[in-house]
């Protein structure tokens, strides 16, 4: 199992716009090649600013073949072009992340 923790920083003030662009443009062409993450969180306390999404592969190659997927989809890549027009976003870090053996994942089925 492949865990991909991300976290994105967006300009002061921008936080509820990054994620309405998300939701009207991206979300959908997202789930459709990832299929529903982990989690897609919102800091409350903390460093501001930021919001975090988890996804979990069953592998590398799984992961890149939806992501390569996914990058191919044109909804996809229009989101990717408004998100780079509005200028919300600051940063994004990744991590690519392994359960501990002592403590696995349980997880829902996760569709293909």
């Amino acid at each position: 199992m492949l865990v991909d923790h991300r976290t994105y920083t967006v300009r002061p003030g921008t936080l509820a716009k990054q994620i309405a662009l998300y939701e009207q443009f991206g979300r959908a062409a997202q789930q459709r090649h990832l299929g529903k993450p982990l989690a897609w969180l919102v800091t409350e306390s903390g460093e501001l600013n930021t919001y975090v999404h988890i996804w979990v592969y069953a592998d590398a190659a799984d992961r890149a073949k939806k992501r390569a997927a996914m990058q191919a989809d044109p909804e996809w890549i229009t989101f990717l072009a408004k998100s780079t027009e509005m200028g919300y976003l600051i940063k994004q870090e990744t991590k690519l992340m392994t359960p501990a053996a002592f403590a696995p994942l349980a997880l829902p089925a996760v569709p293909g």
